[in-house]
């Protein structure tokens, strides 16, 4: 087999990969192992088939990757996903809530939760079983909850996590 068509397989791969990463990095790699082929179908030697390929894919991580995620998120919403999609739904609480720890049902799954950390220890602040809360911040698996009533959740800066 020659080499060109190594180089081809091995970019058809790589984008194989991409297309279940869709992190647009595996497929800048592809763009690089077509360089490298491009260079084997035209007589060049192993060592610079290697360079050629390295540096292709290189540049386009670094030039081609960021212009392509820029326009990307430019021309449709981020959907948030995971965790940070339970934020701002409601939970119904199963075990009783409190700044250290509690239980609460979101989403149809039980979720540790606790309440927000204001810096004021206060041992009357609970939550029974059985009340609506709301979701303002997932912190690790813990879902950070206020009474769902509450006029004043907390605000996060960075996406769902308290600050």
């Amino acid at each position: 087999m020659d080499g060109w068509l190594w180089w081809i397989a091995g970019a058809l791969v790589l984008a194989v990969v991409e297309m279940i990463s869709l992190d647009l990095v595996f497929i800048m790699l592809a763009g690089g192992a077509v360089a490298g082929g491009l260079t084997a179908a035209g007589g060049g030697p192993v060592w610079l088939q290697i360079i050629v390929a390295c540096v292709v894919a290189v540049l386009l991580l670094a030039v081609l990757r960021p212009w392509l995620l820029q326009n990307l998120r430019q021309r449709t919403d981020l959907v948030e996903t995971n965790a940070a999609a339970q934020v701002g739904r409601t939970a119904v609480v199963l075990a009783e809530v409190t700044e250290t720890g509690g239980r609460v049902k979101l989403s149809g799954e039980v979720w540790s939760a606790r309440l927000p950390d204001d810096g004021v220890p206060n041992s009357t602040d609970r939550i029974p079983a059985g009340v609506e809360v709301r979701v303002v911040a997932i912190d690790g698996a813990t879902a950070v909850v206020t009474p769902a009533s509450s006029p004043s959740a907390p605000t996060t800066d960075d996406g769902g996590r308290l600050a």
